[in-house]
């Protein structure tokens, strides 16, 4: 009896398990639950009767000495932990790894000469000559037996699994599919030479080829711990290859569940990729392109949210941005009245056509509408909008804050009316309407699809008190905004500052804007006139004021997100504190300014998200 063995896992294997659970814990959900004791279940069970085998034939062995003494099939209980903490290191690192992708963009729809089918065979043949050469070093037995043994025992499920998953496998980062190998595997490499090099265990001669990595780390070691990890990292691609599928095409699977069970993986990992709605996969391509540009607030915070759910908000955000970008950039005040208009018929078609086939691709109403009024570009975000499950006022409240913008390119293209009355945003009240009717409202849709996907069985006063502290949380992330633009706002000639704040600082939305394009809040040191440092002390103050209104209606609406649903409660709190992490930081002092909007640097972002989940 001893404890060598033992003390390798508690010097070596546990710490690492240890660090890698308290950087994931936060991120940790139900599906990853399963899925990592789904790995951990197979590796215990395929490994044991291979293990076994090795152990009752010789082909390695373990000193009494090193060992406690209790055994599974021949195995020792320290070797059985090891299938269980590798399992469970390697998962943790992958996960970690991929958490920021968003799975469904990776797959695609192959046609019949594509280069990724070349690649599948490519593999499938390399691996089936790797097999049949293990079986002539098993069947040859002596120096290659160990060798032929990994190989058969190794390379059967890594075909198995190349052909469910060589989508995934070919098409994520390397960060997702190389490095959580590599990682795993130089640091097992390591372990074991020492482990060898004391005599922890001992493969046995005659069974192996006496080739070296380097002193003390036999070839085959080196192999086994490689081929177990790609088998590892392999399985949680399948795995997150099969819960693409199920996530991105509700119509094949509309009963999917949060935790689908391993027949339904199998099913989604063998629908045949010319059964992709290839629509349906760029629409979520340019979804996610869209969040990247123009919010990685939100899509740093998107990361966080799971499923089908995640997909609804990231479609939800692609049509407000849409509709926004349509708007802002048209080139006359015609042409964006024109879109509003348009828009607000694509809402009456939506909501008031009672035929399921509207949205059929070759005949629906509302598709020959799209085609026929939209950009090309814009046709996915359109029509992959949830309509189904969302309320329809807060969709049409959100254009009337881009009527609301109007008002500002209505004074701009007609100077001689432009007086500072006319200016939209007279008081308080019109800055929280305007913020009610572009953020509140897109906060009260992102409610309907949580509610939707997570019901937990709430009476209607309660989702109305969700919905309306959803959007006072909505207004306090549009102040914030406010507050960070300034100076680009005012590049537009626009001014969000509220008239009556301006008066009480001797200002006038007209004159705010002109000394802001005038570079006046840029102007430091070397050529600052005095007027400038007044100026932009005064424009502080107001910055100050709108974030001090903005944190005013986070603390009113914050609580309303300690109620939310469990599986979407830590997710809600990243994507509202990862943006009011914004307003902190415009309230330091030396705050960094980047074409013209105060920024916070990644590692800050990711630090309060990890914050925010470990509340």
């Amino acid at each position: 009896m001893g404890y060598d063995y033992a003390w390798v896992h508690l010097k070596f294997n546990i710490p690492p398990a240890l660090v890698l659970t308290f950087l994931y814990r936060p991120l940790l959900t139900r599906l990853d639950v399963y899925r990592i004791l789904f790995l951990i279940t197979i590796a215990v069970v395929y490994t044991t009767p291979w293990d076994s085998y090795l152990i009752r034939n010789t082909i390695w062995s373990y000193p009494r000495d090193v060992i406690v003494g209790p055994k599974l099939f021949d195995i020792p209980l320290e070797e059985v932990f090891f299938f269980v903490i590798q399992t469970y290191n390697t998962s943790l690192l992958y996960l970690i790894l991929s958490k920021a992708p968003f799975h469904p963009t990776y797959l695609r729809r192959e046609g019949k000469k594509d280069l990724i089918k070349v690649w599948k065979t490519g593999v499938q043949i390399a691996l089936a000559l790797i097999m049949k050469r293990g079986i002539a070093m098993v069947n040859k037995g002596q120096d290659g037996t160990y060798m032929g043994l990994i190989l058969v025992w190794a390379i059967p499920i890594m075909f198995f699994l190349w052909v469910l998953a060589y989508q995934f496998i070919t098409n994520l980062p390397l960060t997702n599919t190389v490095l959580p190998i590599v990682l795993p595997t130089l640091y097992l490499w390591i372990v074991d030479t020492l482990a060898l090099r004391r005599g922890t265990w001992v493969i046995e001669s005659g069974t192996k080829l006496g080739i070296h990595v380097w002193p003390h780390l036999e070839i085959e070691e080196a192999v086994f711990f490689l081929l177990t990890n790609v088998l590892i990292v392999w399985g949680l691609i399948a795995f997150d290859n099969a819960v693409a599928v199920l996530d991105a095409f509700p119509l094949h699977f509309p009963t999917a569940s949060n935790l689908p069970s391993p027949v339904m993986m199998i099913k989604a990992l063998c629908l045949s990729s010319s059964a992709y709605d290839e629509e349906r996969i760029n629409g979520l391509k340019e979804a996610v392109t869209r969040l990247s540009k123009k919010s990685r607030s939100f899509y740093l915070a998107s990361g966080v949210f799971e499923g089908r759910l995640r997909v609804d908000l990231i479609l939800l955000y692609s049509y407000c941005r849409v509709a926004d970008d349509l708007i802002d950039n048209a080139a006359t005040i015609q042409e964006s009245k024109q879109w509003i208009k348009k828009l607000t018929k694509f809402l009456d078609l939506s909501y008031t056509s009672k035929d399921p086939m509207a949205r059929d691709a070759n005949n629906g109403p509302i598709v020959r509408y799209v085609v026929q009024n939209f950009p090309r570009d814009t046709h996915s975000a359109l029509l992959q909008l949830q309509t189904d499950r969302l309320s329809s006022e807060p969709l049409y409240d959100l254009l009337k804050g881009f009527e609301m913008d109007l008002e500002f390119q209505l004074l701009k293209n007609n100077p001689t009316t432009a007086s500072d009355v006319k200016y939209p945003i007279k008081s308080t009240s019109d800055l929280d309407l305007y913020a009610q009717y572009v953020a509140g409202t897109v906060a009260e849709l992102c409610l309907d699809h949580c509610f939707f996907h997570f019901p937990g069985g709430r009476s209607e006063a309660e989702r109305k008190y969700f919905i309306s502290a959803g959007g006072k949380m909505g207004q306090a992330l549009q102040y914030t905004n406010i507050a960070r633009d300034i100076e680009v706002d005012a590049e537009m000639e626009r001014i969000y500052i509220p008239t009556s704040w301006l008066k009480k600082e001797k200002l006038t939305p007209s004159e705010t804007i002109k000394t802001i394009r005038s570079g006046a809040l840029r102007r430091e040191g070397q050529g600052e006139k005095d007027n400038d440092v007044f100026f932009r002390e005064k424009i502080e103050r107001l910055r100050g004021k709108l974030l001090d209104r903005a944190f005013e209606l986070y603390e009113d609406s914050r609580g309303a997100i300690e109620a939310l649903p469990a599986e979407v409660r830590g997710s809600m709190r990243v994507a509202v504190e990862s943006y009011m992490e914004i307003g902190r930081t415009l309230r330091e002092e030396g705050y960094v300014v980047r074409r013209g909007r105060a920024t916070v640097p990644k590692w800050r972002r990711i630090v309060v998200a990890w914050k925010a989940l470990n509340q």
